[in-house]
């Protein structure tokens, strides 16, 4: 079984993916679901998966390095599919700190571990 771990997860595209994954694969894959739960993220889009026994939500930030390196550590990981981001341009105007730490600085937290994957 192929492990998949989505970022943002709890958002609309990821959500939808997840979805997706899931009619297309049904119990042949597992998928772990990592999302900060911020302002884009709404567990209610993941109702229908949230009991499936290869479904996991883990509520963590991907900017938190330990917490991401962890899952990793936990899990057999075949692939990353990344939808956290920062996307809405009005909030990037009031705070464009939080853009560069979760874009740039949280994919970086993935990425340095996504070059291990076989």
């Amino acid at each position: 079984m192929k492990t998949y771990l989505v970022t943002g997860g709890a958002g609309f595209i990821g959500s939808n993916f997840i979805h997706y994954m899931f009619r297309k694969y049904n119990d042949t894959i597992r998928i772990i679901n990592v999302d900060a739960l911020t302002y884009a993220g709404n567990l209610e889009n993941l109702k229908s998966v949230e009991d499936r026994e290869n479904y996991t939500f883990i509520k963590a930030d991907i900017t938190d390095s330990a917490a991401i390196a962890e899952i990793f550590d936990q899990n057999d990981v075949d692939y990353v599919v990344h939808f956290a981001a920062e996307s809405h341009v009005d909030r990037s105007i009031k705070s464009p700190e939080v853009f560069v730490k979760t874009n740039e600085i949280g994919r970086a937290s993935c990425r340095e571990r996504v070059w291990y994957l076989v």
